[in-house]
């Protein structure tokens, strides 16, 4: 069902996530609470999450047509080729100005609270809007835990939606903790097993 995404799906991964992010707590009231910044700025922030997410080890997977999308970072590996940090402090100046600390202070947040050790995270999961519904974010997901589990070792990801929990909790995943940013959405952390 899915496949790895190349650098030529990067366009099509880009628009899942920025449709399916797009009225997520954190994307939308937290991080552009202004709906016209919104509107022009998400997609070109998940195109360059598409984009670090080709680089280095990182395993971007997607079902025909990106319907749904999995970013995943495997084990001792890091989100992004050499220069991720550079890329994103351009990106937040450009998008948000004077808040691009505040921002900048969440990601350190969600690096911060990351486990240590060796296991799979899962970067960002998205299903493109017109094909919510349908279970393929779910099975494309369930593929990739396959692969995950025969390597043995756990995955860990944080869900910027509370909505999402129960997804993540029938899937093996159980909340580890949580985080939020000054006046911002609260991210639960989850872990899974190895099995």
């Amino acid at each position: 069902m899915g496949r790895p995404a190349s650098a030529e799906d990067i366009p099509a991964v880009a628009l899942c996530l920025a449709g399916a992010f797009y009225d997520d707590p954190r994307w939308r009231r937290w991080t552009f609470p202004d709906e016209d910044v919104r509107a022009s700025g998400l997609l070109p922030l998940m195109t360059l999450m598409a984009e670090l997410g080709q680089g280095g080890e990182e395993s971007t997977r997607m079902t025909e047509g990106a319907g749904a999308v999995t970013v995943w970072t495997p084990p001792g590996a890091r989100y992004g080729e050499p220069g991720f940090d550079d890329r994103i402090d351009e990106a937040m100046k450009a998008l948000f100005g004077p808040r691009a600390s505040e921002i900048h202070a969440l990601w350190e947040r969600f690096a911060e609270n990351e486990p240590d050790g060796r296991y799979y995270h899962l970067e960002w999961w998205a299903t493109r809007r017109d094909r919510r519904g349908e279970g393929l974010g779910t099975r494309l997901l369930r593929e990739d835990l396959e692969r995950v589990d025969a390597d043995r070792l756990p995955a860990y990801l944080e869900s910027t939606n509370p909505a999402n929990i129960p997804r993540y909790e029938a899937l093996g995943f159980r909340a580890m903790g949580e985080f939020a940013a000054p006046a911002g959405p609260t991210i639960t952390t989850m872990w899974r097993e190895a099995r």
